[in-house]
């Protein structure tokens, strides 16, 4: 690849890369789902700037280049959520997702002492499922979003977490 991918926080100046990204990827789960309303296709600015300031955001960066996002949040009861991980289609199958994954479980479960982690993904995201799996996490149902769209429920207990990553 000729440069090093690198993983941070991410910052407010990255909201704008990071919601033209996220519009970019998440186009072929419309298609599959047959409706262009989905959440992450019309999410404003401001609600991800939000999600920014309150929850745990991470990017990949290829140069200056966000080329991958994910999102995470931590209830009081201890279980976290990982959404809306996002890899630059060009950028795909490179182990950035599964790179970005982990680094989310680890500040989930080391800053904010998650004690489980949750995760969706579309139906029909055989990739993402695959990923998912790969890296610990096991279907535990299916859930239908404020969408309307049905999603499927994966989960791993944050001990699994070492084992993982």
């Amino acid at each position: 690849m000729g440069m090093s991918v690198t993983i941070s926080a991410a910052t407010e100046q990255d909201a704008e890369q990071i919601l033209k990204l996220q519009y970019l990827c998440y186009q072929s789960e419309a298609e599959l789902a047959g409706d262009y309303g989905i959440e992450p296709l019309t999410q404003p600015l401001d609600s991800l700037r939000a999600e920014l300031a309150e929850g745990t955001v991470l990017v990949a960066r290829l140069g200056q280049e966000v080329v991958a996002s994910v999102r995470g949040t931590a209830d009081a009861d201890g279980t976290a959520r990982i959404n809306k991980l996002i890899v630059h289609p060009r950028m795909q199958r490179h182990g950035i997702g599964a790179r970005l994954l982990r680094a989310a479980e680890a500040v989930l479960v080391g800053e904010r002492g998650a004690k489980r982690i949750q995760l969706h993904a579309g139906r029909r995201g055989g990739g993402n499922l695959r990923l998912y799996r790969s890296v610990g996490y096991e279907t535990v149902g299916t859930s239908e979003g404020d969408d309307g769209v049905t999603v499927t429920v994966l989960e791993k207990p944050a001990e699994t977490y070492a084992t993982t990553a």
